[in-house]
């Protein structure tokens, strides 16, 4: 039940997606931001990638409306849009969240620290581990950073644009030499396999990975939220595999979008 009163007072924070059905933000932060006594709203808007700027422009003059979530298609495109950026926003080449300063927008992308800190919850580590991430997107090169910075002895890397990820692999192995490599389909041999793509919001969307060759001693998560358990999940649990869903994800992250917006915590993260 949401508590925020609705006056002249009120401000709105967006989310920008394209498709806009599975976000879980609007009912879950507007429900935090009203514990923390701010009469704040959260509204999705659905905006195509065709529209996104003249969007973000719009947004600019409005003044009770202090920031933006930012989700696909849009993320890779709101980075574009930032006066200044964290650093690891700036490393994953894309934001998810922007708030209004007097400079500007600033940007942030908590994906990696969402996807991983959900998994942390359900007592899974990286740390010393091989893992296998399939999309090399904007949430995607968040999440892999994250991954090797938390101490992943293997990451390899899948996507169907061989060009974004072999421009990933570049990057991260500058930062992280001789962890970083080029992955394929088959999950066989991996501790940890990751989903960051949205293949699963479709009924006919292919299943990222061979989940033939899943076993139970394999952890597996997808960034999907809806449907609430994404077919991968439920192909994994079919194996036995610990999982988390991308509902995991957003959970851990909702209080990092939070403090972010709010212009709490450290800017730099």
């Amino acid at each position: 039940m949401l508590s925020v009163q609705l006056s002249g007072e009120t401000k709105l924070l967006l989310v920008v997606g394209d498709p806009i059905e599975q976000v879980l933000s609007p009912t879950a932060l507007t429900a935090l931001l009203a514990q923390r006594g701010k009469n704040i709203l959260v509204v999705p808007f659905h905006v195509p990638a065709s529209e996104f700027r003249k969007s973000m422009g719009a947004c600019e003059g409005v003044r009770n409306v202090p920031g933006v979530l930012v989700t696909i298609p849009h993320k890779r495109a709101a980075l574009g849009l930032c006066a200044d950026v964290t650093e690891r926003a700036r490393f994953a080449g894309s934001v998810n969240v922007m708030r209004k300063e007097a400079r500007g927008w600033f940007g942030d992308n908590t994906d990696g620290c969402g996807y991983m800190d959900g998994i942390a919850r359900l007592g899974f580590t990286v740390e010393g581990k091989s893992a296998l991430l399939v999309g090399c997107g904007g949430a995607g090169s968040a999440i892999a950073f994250e991954i090797l910075r938390r101490g992943a002895a293997r990451l390899a890397l899948h996507d169907v644009d061989a060009g974004r990820r072999d421009a990933l692999i570049e990057r991260l192995s500058a930062a992280f030499p001789g962890r970083v490599y080029e992955g394929s389909e088959d999950p066989t041999g991996y501790d940890f396999v990751a989903n960051a793509t949205p293949m699963g919001m479709d009924p006919a969307d292919p299943l990222p990975v061979i989940v033939e060759n899943l076993t139970a001693s394999q952890f597996v998560a997808c960034a999907v939220t809806k449907p609430a358990v994404p077919p991968l999940i439920e192909a994994a649990r079919q194996r036995g595999c610990a999982t988390m869903t991308g509902a995991g994800m957003f959970q851990a992250q909702a209080e990092i979008l939070i403090d972010f917006l709010l212009a709490q915590g450290s800017a730099n993260a």
